[in-house]
């Protein structure tokens, strides 16, 4: 998932799967295996009732082996392989050619050139790194340090405290800047703080990483400063908000005027700190984590210096290993990779020049990628069936029991008022500005990483570009931002088999249309209802409206905290509320929508299955999901998203799955109707 600054604000689809690509064809008549539905991969000695997951997609997992290269795999991921696929062709095919300098072509081949000539980076060594280390070495004063930690924010480096700009959540039409808590080599504060087995064994292999990392760069007494960096971050992860205070928005808004924020948050130098970070003009900043940020600010005062060069060093190291020479890159992964994941290889070193690319140029290669494989047809057709889940969505809201009327009328402006934005933008970023070296491969990372934070500083003061994307047609996946009040579907999501033009359209209102009602809803779920239709953070409910939705939200973290990911490992139902939220209210929307586009006429039953069989069944398919276990632990730790093969289970809150499938109570995720959730 794509995160921005105020992460929180923006919720991604993320962990979607899909089934792997199959063969398109153009029959007359579609038959199962055209289309997307996969009955080989079914176990059908499995009754729906008893494990509805394992029903659609036992068979699958049966035959299925996670890739070498990935900490899971599912449709999903499969649909990544082939966009990368693609866009690797592009890329080479640009690469091949005699470019005019300056231009997004030559752009696009050097950087992937220069990240493929290994030759060149093993023979620069850590060169490259020695101006960071040295600045690192040289620190002596409060102001020293604020200064790098406000540099390393301009150059994309770790460091304790984030700032950047955003649009005001309480005033979408302008930029404010905003202050976060960070900072940690580990994916959260629970690697730190919690004694379990997994997370002790995980840190003495962070100890062990820390000192192989400081030891490859030539840095002496490696395995006591290890022990510095970490004593440092674990007093730093104290300070940290969990995930799930991190999704309570209305608590992230905590402006402070510049000319308070030393006597508000004492103990750093906020004037280099800013100054450094291109922001110290600014009037205001927003606080998203005060506490951790003022608990951070203590530890800047009261940490000993070389504490702080320990681990400013190890971090400049480990954020430049992808550029620095195989030995960086393999302890690298054996950490991040292996122990973090579970993942035994590293992916092949073109896999990973493409994701370079794309987050340098993503625009300039998905201006490629879509001339050549986002026909306008397959827009246009996707245009319409997002506009047949709005008015789903719409039916539903106007039907809505619990909720005060002129409330009602206030969620359907806000539903009127979407901006969909389909395949790819209107507008294409200029990268004149970015240079592009071909054989400096750390430089050109680094001169991404400035660029794109100039191109964000500058817009400050200016009108907010509505129309900007924030994401690539490139990329896998789907959004929801309510400071825009817009759904984004990128062209990479909306292709064979995962959505197909021509295909049966119980299959696509199951797969695509649950995406596409899953976004919709997140406009309405515990975080996007606290904006209303111009994307301002502003409470339009009602109390009594606030208090009855809390009802239905206490079930669903109910619902879904009952649920295993792996055994003793349950399922944190309050970080994942607003996904679930998004999955129940999308599968609804969907099947409204699959109901409306038959017009009242029956569906055809096709090789045995009724419509609203291969709805849900192409729904089911959607969440084919295998994962490694150490992946598992860090997804239900640190993501807002059930593990995919969970999120199947959606399905028992809905009446017409009962139906189509003859679900009997005495089966397994059987509900009784009363206990069935139905929010929208």
């Amino acid at each position: 998932m794509t995160r921005f600054l105020i992460g929180a604000a923006v919720a991604a689809l993320s962990v979607l799967s899909t089934q792997p690509a199959a063969a398109q064809t153009a029959a007359a008549k579609p038959s199962l295996g055209t289309f997307g539905l996969d009955t080989a991969g079914m176990d059908k000695a499995v009754k729906p009732g008893d494990d509805f997951y394992a029903y659609v997609n036992g068979g699958w997992a049966a035959k299925t082996e996670i890739p070498a290269d990935k900490p899971w795999w599912g449709g999903f991921v499969a649909l990544r392989d082939l966009s990368d696929q693609r866009t690797r062709t592009l890329i080479e095919e640009v690469s091949a050619t005699a470019a005019p300098k300056g231009s997004n072509a030559q752009k696009v081949g050097d950087f992937f050139a220069s990240f493929m000539d290994e030759a060149a980076i093993e023979a620069k060594g850590i060169t490259p790194l020695k101006g960071d280390l040295d600045a690192i070495a040289a620190l002596r004063t409060p102001a020293d340090l604020g200064r790098l930690l406000g540099e390393l924010n301009r150059t994309g480096g770790t460091t304790p405290i984030g700032i950047g700009p955003e649009q005001d959540l309480k005033d979408n039409s302008r930029y404010t800047i905003y202050v976060s808590q960070g900072g940690l080599g580990m994916p959260d504060r629970d690697y730190y703080l919690v004694d379990d087995a997994k997370f002790v064994e995980t840190r003495a292999k962070y100890l062990a990483h820390v000192a192989a990392m400081l030891k490859l760069a030539g840095i002496s007494e490696p395995e006591a400063r290890a022990q510095r960096i970490f004593e440092l971050e674990k007093k730093i992860a104290q300070t940290h908000w969990t995930r799930a205070e991190s999704r309570e928005i209305d608590k992230l808004y905590n402006p402070v005027a510049m000319a308070e924020i030393a006597t508000r948050v004492p103990g750093f130098d906020w004037r280099a700190f800013t100054t450094a970070a291109g922001v110290a003009d600014q009037p205001t900043l927003v606080l998203l984590h005060p506490s951790a940020i003022e608990g951070t600010a203590k530890l800047i005062q009261s940490e000993p210096m070389a504490s702080w060069q320990d681990y400013l060093t190890y971090h400049a190291i480990s954020d430049a290993a992808g550029t620095l020479p195989k030995a960086f890159v393999e302890e690298n992964f054996a950490f991040n990779g292996t122990v973090l994941s579970g993942t035994p290889q590293l992916k092949e070193r073109w896999k990973r020049g493409v994701d370079q690319v794309n987050a340098a140029l993503g625009e300039a290669v998905g201006q490629l990628y879509v001339a050549r494989y986002f026909p306008p047809d397959a827009k246009a057709k996707a245009d319409a069936l997002v506009a047949n889940l709005i008015k789903a969505m719409d039916l539903r809201l106007q039907k809505l029991e619990w909720m005060a009327p002129e409330t009602k009328d206030k969620a359907r402006v806000k539903l009127a008022a979407f901006k969909p934005r389909i395949g790819y933008p209107d507008k294409w970023r200029d990268y004149a500005a970015l240079d592009v070296v071909r054989g400096d491969a750390f430089g050109n990372a680094r001169r991404a990483a400035e660029f794109e934070y100039r191109r964000q500083i500058a817009k400050i003061g200016k009108p907010v570009d509505r129309d900007e994307w924030r994401t690539t047609p490139q990329t896998v996946n789907a959004f929801a931002n309510p400071l825009r009040n817009e759904i984004v579907f990128p062209a990479a999501i909306l292709q064979a088999p995962f959505f197909d033009p021509n295909a049966d359209p119980a299959i696509n209102y199951g797969g695509i249309g649950a995406v596409i009602g899953h976004e919709i809803s997140h406009h309405f779920d515990d975080q996007g209802r606290k904006f209303d239709a111009s994307g301002n953070m502003v409470e339009w409910w009602t109390p009594q409206d606030v208090e009855r939705f809390k009802a239905y939200t206490d079930r669903v973290v109910a619902q879904y905290g009952a649920y295993e990911a792996l055994p003793g490992l349950k399922v944190n139902g309050q970080l994942t509320l607003g996904e679930n939220m998004a999955d129940l209210a999308g599968l609804n929307v969907a099947h409204d929508a699959y109901l409306l586009s038959l017009g009242g006429k029956p569906a055809p039953v096709i090789d045995g299955y009724s419509g609203e069989q291969r709805f849900f069944l192409g729904f089911g398919q959607v969440w084919r999901t295998k994962m490694r276990d150490a992946f598992i632990k860090q997804i239900v730790t640190t993501d807002p998203h059930t593990p995919g093969n969970l999120r199947a289970y959606v399905v028992r809150n809905l009446d017409a799955w009962y139906g189509a499938f003859d679900v009997k109570p005495d089966t397994k995720y059987y509900l009784a109707p009363a206990d069935r959730i139905k929010v929208w």
